[in-house]
């Protein structure tokens, strides 16, 4: 029997990873806790201690982040309780969507050198392997997110089943919430017929099955979404995050954790940060606040290939609308991820663009392409050996 190609870079990528993170077991263990919650039948967690970030309301203790990593836990945690590894979790995430970028690549028709290229910076180039060798809640909820949403992706270069996209698509929205932005873009790729070029949009002779299964699926999100919201806060919308924003040393006691304010602060971040050069070892420390995508991820420019003629313009021109609405709330936000390697916030508009990065390159990668790829990888398992060896060294 034939293994697809995508199961094998998955695997590669599980042993990778797993090498990486040389067993370990992350200390900021939420989503743990919260599925312990979940079984006891509560929302609020068991409060360890000052180092789990868990927001306190009305006595209480609360996890802000969206509860996918939890659900996806409970099992696991019905057997082994609170002993459960969150960063093994993190690492299978992590393979599965190498598996689905190989498998999102194949159905954009790149030829196989040019996807394993690819699927190494999908892994090494961007955060997503320093976020699953560590594990911690923030972190996992990156990759959590990257996974299902190339999953939602997959399947809309495939046989654009609704409820299937809807589903990958809330797996998504509820390990980060600013993937709640694809939506729109989500819809049009899911009803827009394909074979008639000459409209921008024109409905699929399959739309309303379609459209029915998105919708019912998201439908149902919605509900179990305002019944979460009633159950922790007492309210039909989620105050998490604002709340939090208020009680920060980094927020303020009032207003919006997105203001426009943060824009300056987050383009730095996202384009200018660069690492700190010293006149001994290591020689070069990346800064506590991350190093700017212009330096750990420049194959990103890849993308941009999208954008010449011969590729259809009404797929393109969605994929960049996902980069730019996923991308916004974190151009905005009042920290910029603080405590990481790279910008890990990319991670929301990431696997856009490597779906663009596909796109690009399927009929011809150009040299300086292997180059940038090769040099984010380098930068990548350099960011991952500098937490080991001296950030994380205990665990």
């Amino acid at each position: 029997m034939k293994i697809r190609p995508a199961y094998l870079a998955g695997l590669a990528a599980f042993v990778v990873t797993a090498i990486v993170a040389h067993g370990r077991s992350t200390p900021y263990n939420n989503f743990v806790l919260l599925a312990q919650a979940f079984l006891q039948g509560h929302a609020w967690i068991d409060w360890p201690g000052a180092y789990i970030d868990a927001l306190a309301f009305a006595g209480k203790h609360y996890v802000i982040e969206a509860p996918m990593p939890a659900v996806l836990l409970l099992p696991f945690v019905v057997i082994w309780h609170a002993a459960v590894n969150q960063t093994t979790l993190a690492i299978v995430l992590a393979a599965v969507a190498v598996g689905a970028g190989w498998e999102l690549c194949e159905r954009y028709g790149v030829p196989s050198i040019v996807t394993a290229w690819l699927c190494a910076f999908l892994l090494v180039g961007t955060d997503l392997l320093w976020c699953a060798m560590l594990g911690d809640v923030w972190f996992i909820a990156h990759v959590s997110a990257v996974c299902f949403t190339l999953l939602a992706l997959v399947e809309l270069a495939g046989k654009r089943r609704g409820w299937l996209v809807g589903l990958w698509a809330a797996c998504a929205i509820e390990s980060r919430f600013s993937l709640l932005l694809a939506l729109p873009v989500y819809k049009n790729l899911l009803l827009n017929d394909w074979e008639r070029p000459n409209k921008f949009f024109a409905l699929d002779k399959h739309w309303l099955p379609r459209w029915l299964g998105f919708a019912g699926v998201l439908l149902g999100l919605a509900l179990v979404w305002v019944w979460y919201n009633e159950v922790r806060w007492g309210t039909w919308y989620d105050i998490g995050y604002t709340a939090w924003y208020h009680q920060d040393q980094a927020g303020s006691p009032t207003g919006s954790p997105f203001q426009l304010q943060y824009f300056m602060y987050q383009l730095q971040s996202f384009f200018v940060q660069l690492p700190t050069f010293t006149g001994s070892y290591p020689w070069i420390q990346p800064e506590v606040v991350g190093v700017a995508l212009t330096w750990t991820s420049p194959a990103l420019l890849l993308a941009f290939l999208s954008l010449l003629p011969g590729n259809r313009p009404r797929e393109v021109g969605a994929l960049w609308v996902a980069v730019i609405l996923t991308a916004a709330p974190n151009f905005i936000y009042y920290v910029n991820g603080f405590a990481q390697f790279g910008m890990r916030h990319a991670l929301d508009f990431e696997p856009f663009l490597f779906a663009l990065m596909a796109i690009g390159v399927r009929r011809k990668m150009p040299v300086w392409g292997y180059v940038l790829i090769a040099y984010s990888v380098i930068v990548g398992f350099w960011g991952c050996w500098y937490w080991n060896a001296f950030v994380r060294t205990n665990n």
